[in-house]
């Protein structure tokens, strides 16, 4: 998976997208430390474990570098920046049946107007999975040549014998 370039100075406004989110009960808001057991447990549950070791160094940062959607209590999806690279974006995920809801979408550019707050002109999404929904959310453009990007080499279990 390719990486992606996303100007932060160009982003589309989030605020009537968590307004809407809002009042359907919907909120996107920066994870608290004392949540890190619950996030990363559902992180490694609903995704992978690496993805629940880059959101557990994520809780390690100053603020907190990651974003919960919460709807009565429950984690819908979260959002991590900063954490591979300091610029870089990612991972992100929802759960399947609210990814039609707009929920992916509000973390991302919650992140990436984290980032921007930071300094950043520029954010990079590191290995894109669904590259049109980066692409439509937030004109997200292709970094050509950056498949497998800073994941090169990156260590994966064995397979038990």
């Amino acid at each position: 998976m390719s990486d992606l370039l996303v100007k932060l100075y160009d982003l589309p406004a989030s605020a009537p997208l968590l307004e809407q989110l809002a009042e359907s009960g919907i909120r996107v808001r920066r994870a608290l430390a004392s949540e890190k057991t619950i996030v990363t447990r559902w992180v490694s549950e609903q995704f992978t474990d690496g993805w629940s070791c880059e959101c557990e160094i994520a809780f390690s940062r100053q603020p907190i570098a990651c974003t919960v959607a919460t709807h009565e209590k429950s984690l819908l999806g979260f959002s991590c920046h900063g954490v591979i690279c300091p610029d870089f974006l990612g991972p992100i995920g929802v759960l399947p049946e609210w990814r039609r809801h707009h929920v992916g979408k509000a973390l991302l550019l919650a992140s990436l107007e984290a980032l921007r707050a930071q300094g950043y002109a520029y954010a990079i999404i590191g290995g894109a999975g669904p590259v049109g929904f980066f692409e439509k959310s937030v004109g997200a453009m292709l970094i050509a040549g950056s498949e497998p990007g800073i994941y090169r080499g990156v260590l994966k279990e064995r397979a038990s014998p």
